[in-house]
């Protein structure tokens, strides 16, 4: 008599446990999701739900907030709204992919790193010992190394990447390492199946929520990076929230709401990405 195989828990209780989490959550996810979801869709359609150009000089300078002008002007007139919503495209687009990039490139290295360690332990520095040596450089100095050579989009994404790997790997490969030693994964070895392959169908979705919870630390970094680009007056547009920051700061006491919108903003998205990493990763702790 046959004896029927136990259920599998694959990827369908991996999401059932995710939805139990967001519905224990309760009311204050559901605002933080809302709140990330409204800075989202008004940063990535902030130019067409612009009511003026961001270079127009559409009142006096300092102007108080109206119907007209919601947020006021800033110190040339312009209507700091509309240079708000215009700014948001950028950074949002920078910030992913710096994230993105990021979290590619140290979830690979880390788990090499974690197969050196495991089949070679004596050549692990050879993957780690240069990333260590990229962990000690400031982030704001390759910042502003990259951007001396490359100033441009690209240049924040090289330097989130420059400050952000080494970190992602130490993670990827402390959450790797223990995996390799389960039977399951001698049992493919075993079998024939090559390493690559082992890292990816094996190893990589027992350590995917490590990997996204480094991935919401990641964007904040990248958020932090394309912000203090901006502030320090190498941002990838004229109007990106950091370099708003910038210019509202000297006239901060006459007009609060042209400093106070871009620093709100910044605030709700990496706070808000933070409290949903959280949120969606708590699964595997809990259970």
């Amino acid at each position: 008599m046959n004896t029927p195989a136990p259920p599998r828990r694959g990827i369908r209780g991996g999401r059932s446990s995710a939805a139990r989490v967001l519905a224990r959550g309760g009311r204050r996810t559901a605002v933080v999701a809302v709140l990330v979801g409204a800075v989202v869709v008004a940063g990535a359609a902030g130019p067409w739900l612009a009511p003026h150009s961001p270079t127009e000089v559409a009142a006096a300078p300092y102007a108080a907030p109206d119907a007209a002008h919601p947020l006021g002007t800033d110190h040339l007139g312009r209507d700091v709204l509309s240079r708000l919503l215009h700014g948001g495209p950028p950074v949002l687009l920078t910030t992913t992919l710096a994230t993105a990039v990021t979290v590619v490139l140290g979830t690979t290295a880390g788990l090499l790193a974690a197969f050196v360690a495991h089949r070679r332990p004596r050549a692990e520095g050879v993957v780690m010992r240069p990333l260590d040596a990229l962990a000690a450089l400031p982030p704001m100095l390759a910042l502003l190394l990259v951007l001396t050579s490359v100033p441009s989009r690209l240049g924040v994404v090289v330097a989130a990447c420059v400050a952000g790997v080494p970190l992602s790997a130490r993670v990827v490969r402390a959450a790797a390492l223990p995996v390799l030693h389960r039977p399951h994964v001698e049992l493919a070895v075993a079998r024939g199946e090559r390493w690559p392959w082992v890292l990816r169908y094996e190893v990589l979705p027992l350590v995917a929520t490590t990997v996204l919870a480094d991935a919401g630390l990641r964007f904040i970094f990248s958020l932090y990076l394309v912000g203090a680009a901006g502030f320090l007056g190498v941002g990838m547009t004229g109007t990106d929230w950091g370099t708003l920051l910038h210019e509202a700061l000297p006239g901060a006491a006459l007009q609060p709401y042209a400093l106070l919108a871009p620093l709100v903003l910044i605030a709700v998205l990496a706070v808000g990405v933070n409290l949903l990493s959280d949120t969606l990763t708590r699964p595997r702790a809990e259970e």
